[in-house]
């Protein structure tokens, strides 16, 4: 029995490791990460001790999301393998998406202390994740601490905008910008609400938080021309958006894509406006179809995706507060294992966060790319129609005796009799090839494949047959012991 066990384990690993791996770099910039973006109060309650003035039935009101709650979910977030968890803005507030800060210097008692962010932190950083807040530079509460102070103009209702001209206000905002990064060792910084920001302060806003904190990201969720690690690649989302919003879509805009710009976001639902799901449901899409050809879209092609908390669960909403519910974990979750296997391919493969992109084929809502280099080789194809579509490729596109392993439905594609690699998609579906060499049958694994069932077969056998000598002998015994 012994013998057999261990060769049923030998044979399992020959089988393993007859399958090629991919490893993942280890020197990584922007354009490596996938972030998820969320707000503390939307996202999960941990604690009671901080519920005062909640209400979970008021859209408007704090709803009790806190530090401690993100930290009681943190395996929720480890299983989509997101490499960057953002925060959003954590300040003391007057309201629950921390946009009206009311002091730069104090974090939001709703959300937790200062122990408790440092705690979370710690265990983010330790599931390897980097971690990012926001920095609102306007639309401040008319309640801030410095609004009798500093050079501010009257903004939106209840909020007042900085004179960010003023060079006292702009030292003001870089040192406490500066201090928040340093007290709580944060990975990456997003300024928000530039408004009349010049480039000069952005820049010396930009080299001072990275004098502080080496390795620090600063990005925003504007277009700027200032030096930021990374700003929305608008043209390229709403093509994202536009193509796959809806099933036989026009989806040329999907033409525009390139090599340039691959540390830009991409993030064609975001929190500032109607969510995704919410377009799809006014034109009658199903939408566990469109997000899965989408974000099949967004993670393979060139750019930094960025997906908004609770677009696992295709949350639907117009506007703010409607857009941001909070998170409801009893929900099917088909599109949190979705992510996740996205997640683990792009982060396994250089060549899908970096290598070249090529456009092999895009029309009526059938699109085809390469994204390559010197390492390997994959095609992505996502057939976002009514209808199967197939493509033929020439050999000469992909190589000499190669053929095509599909790692999302296990298809194989190879060189056919008329010279040609057939790509044929079902429709509303969504396929990942990796490129590899077609050496005919896998020796390797086909060996250790029989073996694993052949010694299988055996360890049955043989435990079959020892029961069938134990009953025996407990018979024979039953009957001596009658006589």
């Amino acid at each position: 029995m012994k013998r057999i066990t261990g060769l049923l384990a030998a044979c399992m690993l020959a089988l393993s490791i007859a399958q090629p791996v991919t490893y993942a770099e280890t020197e990584k910039t922007f354009s490596d990460e996938s972030i998820y973006d969320l707000l503390v109060d939307r996202f999960n309650n941990g604690l009671g001790t901080n519920d005062f003035d909640v209400n979970a039935r008021d859209s408007y009101a704090f709803n009790g999301g806190d530090f401690a709650g993100i930290s009681n979910r943190l395996q929720h977030l480890i299983d989509m393998h997101f490499t960057m968890i953002s925060i959003g803005p954590v300040f003391k507030t007057a309201t629950y998406d921390g946009n009206q800060v009311l002091d730069y210097t104090e974090l939001e008692p709703h959300f937790g202390t200062s122990e408790e962010l440092t705690q979370l932190l710690s265990e983010m950083h330790e599931a390897d994740f980097k971690v990012m807040a926001d920095f609102p530079l306007g639309n401040v509460s008319a309640d801030h601490i410095w609004a009798d102070k500093l050079a501010s103009a009257p903004a939106e209702e209840g909020t007042i905008d900085w004179d960010l001209g003023n060079t006292e206000v702009q030292d003001q905002l870089i040192s406490a910008a500066v201090q928040f990064v340093k007290e709580y060792k944060l990975d990456g910084l997003r300024l928000t609400k530039l408004k009349q920001a010049d480039t000069a302060f952005l820049d010396r806003m930009i080299e001072a938080l990275k004098n502080e904190r080496e390795g620090l990201y600063v990005i925003t969720n504007e277009a700027s021309d200032a030096s930021f690690d990374s700003m929305p690649a608008t043209d390229r989302s709403d093509a994202i958006q536009e193509s796959f919003v809806q099933v036989d879509p026009d989806s040329s805009a999907m033409d525009q894509f390139s090599n340039e710009n691959a540390n830009k976001l991409l993030q064609f639902d975001d929190l500032t406006g109607p969510r995704f799901t919410y377009k799809m449901v006014e034109m009658r899409q199903f939408p566990p179809t469109r997000w899965k050809v989408a974000t099949a879209a967004q993670f393979m092609l060139p750019g930094v995706p960025l997906v908004p908390y609770a677009t696992e669960i295709a949350v639907n909403g117009k506007e703010a507060p409607e857009s941001h519910p909070f998170f409801n974990f009893k929900t099917d979750m088909e599109l949190h294992e979705w992510i996740g296997d996205l997640n683990t391919l792009r982060n396994d493969s250089d060549t899908l966060r970096n290598g070249d992109f090529r456009m092999l084929h895009n029309e009526g809502g059938f699109t085809v790319f390469e994204r390559s280099s010197e390492k390997e080789k994959w095609i992505i194809a996502i057939n976002n129609t009514s209808e199967v579509q197939s493509l033929e490729i020439d050999p000469a596109e992909i190589g000499e005796k190669k053929k095509l392993r599909g790692v999302l439905g296990q298809d194989l594609v190879k060189e056919t009799k008329d010279n040609v690699f057939h790509v044929v998609l079902d429709r509303e579906l969504a396929e990942i090839y990796i490129v590899e060499e077609d050496e005919g049958f896998n020796t390797a694994y086909l060996i250790a494949s029989i073996l694993v069932y052949v010694f299988f077969l055996s360890f049955l056998f043989a435990v079959f047959r020892k029961g069938r000598q134990r009953k025996k002998d407990e018979k024979l015994k039953r009957q001596q012991e009658t006589k």
